[in-house]
């Protein structure tokens, strides 16, 4: 399945590299000139420019994202003797059912237990968790007039981010939701609903449900060598307020490969974590 999807990827990246020189020409009803192209060429990609990479970075002001209990910091690997995550439990963003389920997580972290992260059992990411979805792969993005696809090369996670339409009047919630976006100015403004609350929000194992909004806005800075997003989530039943929060790619030049994740993976070293996903029944 994953040779069949990253085949569709790349015969879109190429129809894209071709086509994008005519959709520029073509116009459409914005302003083309100004539409950022984050994909100007097939090995055009985006990777983490952080050591703690898969951490939000809180917004300039305001209400922001759940990051590590000041007394226990996280310490990510490369970076001295790696930790895992406990989550500040005092972020005035979380309701009090999310801090008692994250106390939990919490407590069975500083027993020792190994926590669940989506990427490290092959488990999608969902929204906005794609963002910090990471291990130094990077990400890639085909544009089209009509549609937006983001791929995030770890174990191929791909979302299609479909232009100019309105939300369904029906979304029946999935792991990556309902994504519609449109271009304002050089920025890619990218609206998320629909999404299935077996995902977390982050690597700190913040639940949502099935209410959360999440707005993600897209755009190169630096000189075009820094691509950002500005992420806003929205959830009345789990959080107080909305909230916003920050992540950052630099630009590489690699080509689309195929990451897969390792199926045989089934001994744990004596620990009780999450299985991998198993598919009931074929895709085709």
């Amino acid at each position: 399945m994953t040779e069949f999807l990253l085949s569709i990827a790349m015969g879109l990246s190429c129809s894209a590299a071709a086509l994008w020189p005519a959709f520029a020409a073509e116009g459409t009803k914005h302003e083309v000139a100004h539409i950022p192209n984050f994909a100007p060429d097939t090995t055009t990609a985006w990777t983490l420019n952080r050591p703690a990479h898969d951490d939000f970075l809180p917004p300039p002001s305001g209400p922001g994202p759940v990051l590590a209990d000041k007394a226990h910091p996280y310490v990510p690997n490369g970076q001295g003797q790696p930790t895992y995550r406990v989550a500040d439990l005092t972020n005035p963003i979380l309701k009090p059912w999310v801090i008692e389920q994250m106390r939990k997580a919490n407590e069975e972290v500083l027993a020792g237990k190994i926590p669940f992260i989506a990427r490290e059992r092959c488990w999608p990411a969902g929204v906005p968790g794609l963002d910090i979805y990471n291990r130094g792969q990077p990400v890639h993005f085909i544009q089209t007039s009509k549609m937006v696809v983001y791929v995030n090369e770890l174990y191929a996670q791909m979302r299609h981010i479909y232009l100019d339409v309105p939300h369904s009047e029906h979304v029946t919630p999935s792991w990556y939701g309902e994504s519609v976006g449109h271009y304002e100015g050089d920025e890619l403004v990218v609206d998320t609903i629909g999404l299935s609350d077996r995902t977390f929000v982050d690597n700190y194992r913040t639940p949502h449900t099935e209410q959360m909004h999440v707005v993600e806005r897209f755009k190169m800075i630096d000189g075009g060598n820094t691509l950002q997003v500005l992420v806003t989530v929205d959830d009345p039943g789990a959080f107080n307020m909305p909230w916003s929060a920050i992540q950052t790619w630099r630009r590489v030049s690699v080509p689309l490969i195929e990451d897969a994740c390792e199926p045989n993976n089934v001994w744990y070293f004596g620990y009780d974590v999450a299985p991998l996903p198993h598919a009931e029944k074929p895709d085709f």
